[in-house]
C-alpha cells in the first residue's frame, strides 16, 4: 500500500510540523477541550506522566567516531516480521472522535510505511473493517467478565484475519478520570450545552470529524468489545461494559494462549517477573507499558524497568516498550537498553487529527529520519549493534536485578 498525495489542507497544516510535539500544538487549536482533555488525561497528579519523559533526561549519549555508517539501515525483524522501522502504533481509543475515520487512517497510513498500528479494543470501527484495510495491523483486546465471552471475542479476532492479539493486563480496575472530567469530557457521551459550546467554536472538529461520522455511519458504538455487542457512545452502560476485570488472572491468559494460535502479546506489564511469568506461560513478548501514564499514578516508567526484565527474560525473547516516547533518540536509547520495538501513541493520533492519513506519514516520516540521524551520529550502522555501551546513565534510579 502507498500513500496517497496529501491534500492542499493537510499540506497547509504540516508545514510548520517539524517534531512529534507540533503535532500536539496543532492539535490543540483544532480539538475541543474536553476532547483534547481526554487524549491527554493523565491519572491524577501526573507523576507517571512526568516520569515518561524525565526518564530520558537521565540517559547521555556516548558516541563513537570515524566509523563508516554510510550502509546503516534502521529495518528490523519483530517476531519474524520483517518492519520498516523499530516502531509503531499504540493501542488509542476513540480514535474515530479526534479523526474522521481515525481507525482506519492510523492503520493504513501504518500499513503504508510499513510499521505496525495496533487496533483499540475501545475503538468505534469494527475490527472486521480494519483487518481488511491493513491486514498487518494488530488487534488489542480488552477482556470481557467471563470466560465465555473472552473465548467468543479471541475467535472474531481470528475470524477477522488477524496475526498478533494483544491482551491488555494493566486495568484491572478503571483508572482516574479526574482530569478530562475536569474539561468536561464524560463516558458516556453527554449531549449538553457545553458539547454545543465545543462544537460551535470548534467548527473545523464538529463538521469535518463529528457531523461527517454521524451523517456517513451514525451513531458513533464501541465495536469490538465483545463478540457482536455494540455499545453506543452515549449509552449509560458504557462504563459498565468496560468494567468487570478484576477477577481476571493468569489463567485467562493460558486459556487464550490455548485458543490463539497466531502471535499472542501483553501489554501493561512493569515487573520483571511478570515478564518472566509471561514468558512461562507461552506468550511471544511484552510490551513494558504504564499505559501512557493514564492508570496508576506513581507508576515508573518502563524504560526504568527495562535493564531488569531483559536480564529476566533473556536476550532472545521479544520485549517491547511503550509510554512516553517523543524523539528517535528516545527510541534508540530504549532499543540500546535491551527493547526490540518501541510504540508511540498520542502524536501519532494528533497527526490523524490536524491531517488524516497524510498526517500519519509525516510523523512516521519525522521519527524515522530522527531515528537514522542518531545510530548514524552514535557510530552504528544498524540496531542490532546498539547496546549500553553508547549511554551513559546519569542518575541512580533503575530497577536493579535484585529487586525481581
Amino acid at each position: 500500500m502507498t500513500a496517497a498525495a496529501p491534500s492542499f489542507l493537510a499540506r497547509r497544516r504540516l508545514r510548520n510540523v517539524f517534531c512529534l510535539d507540533d503535532f500536539e500544538e496543532a492539535a490543540r487549536r483544532h480539538l475541543p477541550p474536553s476532547i483534547m482533555s481526554y487524549v491527554v488525561s493523565p491519572a491524577e497528579t501526573g507523576r507517571t506522566l512526568d516520569d515518561n519523559r524525565r526518564v530520558f533526561d537521565e540517559i547521555g549519549f556516548l558516541p563513537r567516531v570515524l566509523r563508516n555508517v554510510s550502509g546503516r539501515s534502521i529495518a528490523t525483524t519483530l517476531m519474524q516480521q520483517s518492519w520498516s522501522a523499530p516502531f509503531g502504533i499504540s493501542p488509542m481509543g476513540v480514535s474515530a472522535l479526534t479523526a474522521f475515520q481515525g481507525d482506519r487512517v492510523l492503520a493504513q497510513g501504518a500499513q503504508s510505511e510499513g510499521i505496525p498500528m495496533i487496533m483499540s479494543g475501545s475503538s468505534l470501527t469494527r475490527m472486521e473493517e480494519i483487518a481488511k484495510a491493513a491486514p498487518r495491523s494488530w488487534f488489542q483486546a480488552y477482556l470481557p467478565p467471563t470466560p465465555e465471552r473472552i473465548a467468543a471475542l479471541v475467535q472474531r479476532a481470528a475470524n477477522a484475519g488477524f496475526g498478533t492479539l494483544v491482551i491488555t493486563v494493566d486495568v484491572a480496575v478503571r483508572g482516574s478520570t479526574e482530569h478530562h472530567e475536569r474539561a468536561g469530557f464524560s463516558s458516556p457521551l453527554r449531549p449538553d450545552l457545553q458539547m454545543l459550546w465545543d462544537g460551535l467554536t470548534h467548527p473545523c472538529w464538529s463538521v469535518g470529524t463529528f457531523l461527517r461520522s454521524i451523517v456517513q455511519g451514525g451513531m458513533p458504538h464501541f465495536e469490538n468489545s465483545d463478540n457482536e455487542r455494540r455499545i453506543p457512545v452515549m449509552a449509560r452502560n458504557v462504563v459498565r461494559e468496560f468494567s468487570g476485570r478484576a477477577h481476571l488472572d493468569w489463567s485467562d491468559i493460558a486459556r487464550i494462549r490455548e485458543q490463539w494460535k497466531g502471535r499472542l502479546v501483553l501489554k501493561g506489564i512493569l515487573h520483571p517477573a511478570d515478564a518472566l511469568r509471561a514468558k512461562e506461560e507461552g506468550t511471544d513478548g511484552v510490551i513494558l507499558s504504564n499505559h501512557g501514564g493514564r492508570q496508576l499514578d506513581g507508576a515508573v516508567s518502563p524504560v526504568r524497568v527495562l535493564p531488569a526484565v531483559r536480564q529476566a527474560v533473556g536476550a532472545e525473547w521479544p520485549v517491547m516498550i511503550d509510554s512516553g516516547f517523543r524523539r528517535g533518540t528516545d527510541v534508540v536509547k530504549a532499543l540500546a537498553l535491551g527493547a526490540d520495538f518501541v510504540f508511540v501513541g498520542r502524536p501519532f493520533n494528533y497527526a490523524a487529527t490536524i491531517a488524516g492519513m497524510a498526517g500519519v506519514n509525516h510523523a512516521t516520516g519525522i521519527l524515522k529520519k530522527e531515528i537514522d540521524m542518531a545510530i548514524g551520529l552514535l557510530g552504528v550502522e544498524n540496531l542490532s549493534a546498539l547496546s549500553t555501551q553508547f549511554l551513559v546513565m546519569k542518575e541512580p534510579t533503575w530497577v536493579a536485578d535484585g529487586q525481581r
